[in-house]
């Protein structure tokens, strides 16, 4: 599967920067360099003739590379323009050759593992040392690192996670079922995503939340339903009818959980980015196969299996009272001072959640790698050691204008303006080269404004009714300096109607495009998780709770993650490179996934509380039955899934690792304080409100709702009694 999807999806293709950048490669049949080439001079600098001889081979070499068909294009190496051209650095030590190949994604990505092999070259009898950097080679190896990442993740998640199912269950075979299902999962979403890709661009970064979703997921649901099976056998009751009453109420229970998880995936796809569609492809797949398989398969395999469940017994849990247990005590200490417990808890989420608000936003490049990656190097050589960005050019075109002649003097004019703006390096369109507002142009101080004859610029720049420009940048093009020119360029008056692309362009587009998907997104998240607990629950107040709920965890984990890989606070720690700025999807797709999973374990602890309240139990012992009932599976299965997060944090790719982190960290704080604290208190202090709704509503939900205990108080009792008769009951304590 991941050799046939995406390693690109960060863009939108609909946005400003997305039609420049079709523009470029439809009517000039270029765009910015995605190859670039380091070369170091061994003695002296880069104009010693040994030295130019050899680099001027290499760009050769790579100017005649042809892979899969499609040709280098754009080659340009300091040696080919005139002295002092800003391809060289600053200590003239070191200088470029930078080409594009012009096809996409996957075939840029091999492309560019090919070249990292072939090119990189430090022979002590050669003149010159080569690297290889831009933006092709860097993200072949981040998918190379994502791949072993993903691998080791794995190793490590899965024989952990196996010793902890043993330590929950102390059952070798009853360990096992939930583990199976994951499995299940993963591999059968492995397949969803292989056919969605034959339709439309899947990320290969998507396979990263199937497995640690697969996995928890399954797990989650699987621990609910083999555990509610195991109590029924504990209440005498025979396999067959242990199983079917198994599945109509834990197995109901799954299936609003995992239904309430895909719809807050699902909202991943209202955003126009492949990348976060792709999560969502994934994210909905994984959780309606989880469920699927929790409900269907798994309760085949306890039906073959019987009493035999608990095979290979490690050790016994004796059996104890429900008002014995750890989480009946806590729940009641929790209902006797339920409005001071409350407020300190909110208080300490909302003082986690500060540093949320000063959150900054930002697009993946090569310091996403540690330091010692090769192309990580050879791009913090180019960011010290080089006076501008070229391959973070900003491009402006314009098409259906007049011919060369009838416009020669505006474009002149119009890039002499641009020339002008704060932190340009320099300007360069049909007919010239103008030294920008920082008043250098490679090692040479030029005057600004300064016009540099280059008729070799027209046949790249020049079109009979299309022109283009490059505006480049003396500051790095993913920042806040770099965005601000990208703005400047677009409100700079034009003499015709131009278009403004580039990296910093680009950022500007992804963060417009995120936040007028976003209200949508959290809007139709909201409503779904209000309408599928209202069915469940037949309450207005519970599914609001549950909202204010999850903002207030959420924002506390995104507290933490702007602490720590905003601000770089743990970054030798946990080994990466703090950039000022997350990852703009990451925020998106934490909040999805994180609401997912707080539903997941609001389902299963509210289910069972209205299950004890059904049955009689008045409000605070329901609550204090209900926790005692799920907090050991919600404990366990928010440690389950926050191991396979957490393995993640050991990935190498700063994104992924705050992926894994932040996850890990939202889901334990929603399983021990929300869960253990604030829904106890808030259900203490509604008291007989939690269950209200207007009468209207009311009856809409006694006719079309889901009632658990409803189905089994209406399963009759003779039935019940033949059943109970027809084996033997399972010895206590089981």
């Amino acid at each position: 599967v991941a050799s046939k999807l995406s390693s690109g999806g960060f863009d939108d293709p609909s946005s400003e920067s997305g039609k420049v950048d079709q523009v470029l490669k439809d009517s000039f049949a270029s765009g910015p360099p995605n190859v670039v080439l380091l070369v170091t001079a061994r003695k002296g600098n880069v104009d010693d003739p040994a030295v130019r001889d050899a680099a001027k081979a290499v760009t050769a070499e790579l100017a005649a590379e042809t892979f899969r068909g499609q040709k280098v294009i754009d080659v340009v190496s300091y040696w080919n323009l005139v002295p002092g051209n800003p391809l060289a650095s600053v200590q003239r030590d070191k200088a470029l050759i930078v080409g594009r190949y012009p096809s996409g994604d996957n075939s840029l990505i091999d492309f560019s593992k090919d070249v990292l092999t072939r090119y990189t070259r430090d022979n002590p009898a050669a003149p010159i040392t080569v690297r290889v950097g831009g933006f092709g080679p860097v993200f072949a190896q981040v998918s190379t690192t994502i791949e072993s990442d993903l691998v080791r993740a794995e190793s490590i998640a899965l024989p952990v996670t196996l010793v902890l199912l043993l330590l929950v269950f102390g059952s070798v075979v009853a360990a096992a079922l939930p583990l199976a299902i994951g499995l299940l999962a993963v591999f059968g979403t492995f397949l969803v995503l292989l056919l969605i890709n034959a339709v439309t661009e899947v990320s290969v970064f998507a396979l990263n939340l199937t497995t640690a979703m697969g996995l928890g997921l399954a797990i989650d649901y699987s621990l609910f339903i083999v555990s509610r099976y195991r109590e029924e056998l504990r209440a005498g009751y025979p396999t067959e009818v242990a199983v079917v009453r198994t599945v109509r109420t834990a197995g109901k229970t799954v299936v609003f959980s995992s239904a309430t998880v895909a719809a807050s995936l699902l909202a991943l796809l209202t955003f126009n980015v492949a990348f976060l569609k792709s999560f969502g492809y994934a994210g909905v797949a994984v959780a309606l196969l989880a469920g699927a398989y929790a409900t269907i398969v798994l309760p085949a395999m306890l039906a073959a299996l019987g009493g035999r469940i608990d095979r290979l017994t490690l050790f016994r849990r004796q059996a104890k009272a429900p008002e014995d247990g750890i989480w009946h005590r806590v729940a009641v200490f929790v209902m006797k001072c339920p409005l001071p417990i409350a407020l300190a808890a909110v208080t300490l989420l909302v003082l986690l959640g500060v540093p949320s608000l000063r959150m900054q936003f930002g697009l993946p490049d090569d310091r996403v790698l540690p330091p010692g990656k090769s192309t990580r190097d050879v791009q913090d050589v180019i960011r010290n050691e080089f006076s501008s960005e070229e391959a973070g050019s900003i491009y402006v075109v314009a098409t259906g204008i007049g011919d060369h002649d009838a416009r020669r003097a505006a474009v002149d004019a119009y890039a002499q303006r641009l020339a002008s703006l704060p932190n340009v390096a320099r300007v360069d369109n049909e007919n010239a080269h103008y030294c920008g507002s920082a008043g250098r142009i490679g090692t040479v101080t030029c005057t600004p404004g300064q016009r540099f004859d280059d008729p070799g610029l027209r046949a790249r720049f020049d079109r009979p009714t299309a022109t283009a420009l490059t505006v480049v940048p003396a500051v790095e093009p993913l920042s806040d300096a770099g965005e601000t020119l990208a703005r400047a360029v677009r409100a700079a008056p034009a003499p015709f109607k131009v278009r403004v692309g580039g990296q910093s362009a680009q950022l500007i587009d992804a963060m417009s495009s995120l936040t007028t998907s976003l209200p949508i997104a959290v809007a139709f998240v909201a409503l779904i998780t209000v309408v599928l607990l209202f069915m469940l629950f037949g309450s207005l107040l519970v599914p609001l709770k549950a909202l204010v709920l999850n903002v207030l965890s959420l924002s506390a984990t995104f507290g933490a993650m702007v602490w720590i890989f905003q601000d770089g606070h743990l970054s030798d720690r946990l080994g990466f490179t703090a950039t000022g700025t997350l990852a703009a999807t990451s925020p998106i797709l934490m909040f999805c996934i994180a609401f997912g999973l707080s539903m997941d374990y609001e389902v299963f602890l509210l289910s069972r509380i209205k299950e004890e309240h059904d049955h009689g139990a008045g409000n605070v012992e329901s609550v204090a039955r209900g926790l005692e009932k799920t907090g050991r599976i919600v404990t366990a299965a928010a440690l389950l899934i926050s191991v396979v997060f957490i393995s993640f944090a050991t990935s190498q790719v700063s994104f992924i690792k705050l992926f894994g982190v932040g996850l890990a960290l939202a889901v334990l704080m929603d399983a021990f304080l929300i869960r253990g604290t604030l829904v106890p208190a808030f259900m203490r202090l509604a008291g007989g409100a939690n269950w209200w709704a207007p009468g209207p509503l009311r009856r809409f939900h006694d006719r079309y709702g889901i009632s658990e205990a409803a189905d089994l108080d209406n399963e009759p009792a003779d039935e019940l009694a033949r059943t109970r008769a027809a084996e033997p009951a399972q010895p206590a304590g089981t």
